[in-house]
């Protein structure tokens, strides 16, 4: 197989860097972000599921593109892989109620914490990192 860049693989990287940089939101405005976090995990309402869907969708075609170009991947592709797992084990333990995740998850939304700027600061690096890749990966393939 070829080594190149599937078409969906570069917009694949900007959808998940500009759902990361909405954490902008978290750090203007701590209270009205955790709230709205907070309740749509509590609710486990329409858009929970939508979401969960297709978080879990995304990480799965994640997965399967890294094992479908094994021994020819871009060093990227291992994000499919690490992160993939990462966030099917997120899924999973919010779905379940795991008793440790939901400490982390209150931990991560409290909004007196010291922390609160450094954790939601991490994530949209983390954001403006996977855009910035999906526009290099955009350029690759066209190039």
């Amino acid at each position: 197989m070829e080594k190149k860049v599937l078409i969906w693989e570069a917009w694949f990287f900007m959808a998940f860097g500009l759902f990361h940089l909405h954490r902008i939101w978290g750090v203007i405005d701590r209270d009205s972000y955790a709230g709205f976090w907070m309740g749509i995990l509590g609710s486990k309402g329409p858009f929970y599921f939508t979401l969960m869907g297709v978080l879990a969708g995304l990480c799965v075609l994640g997965i399967f593109t890294f094992t479908k170009c094994r021994g020819n991947n871009y060093w990227w592709r291992w994000i499919y892989l690490f992160g993939g797992a990462y966030v099917l084990f997120d899924l999973y333990a919010i779905a379940s109620g795991l008793e440790f995740w939901n400490k982390l998850l209150l931990w991560m939304f409290d909004v007196d914490s010291i922390y609160w700027n450094a954790v939601w600061l991490f994530f949209v690096l983390l954001g403006g990192f996977s855009f910035l890749l999906g526009m290099k990966l955009l350029r690759q393939r066209k190039g």
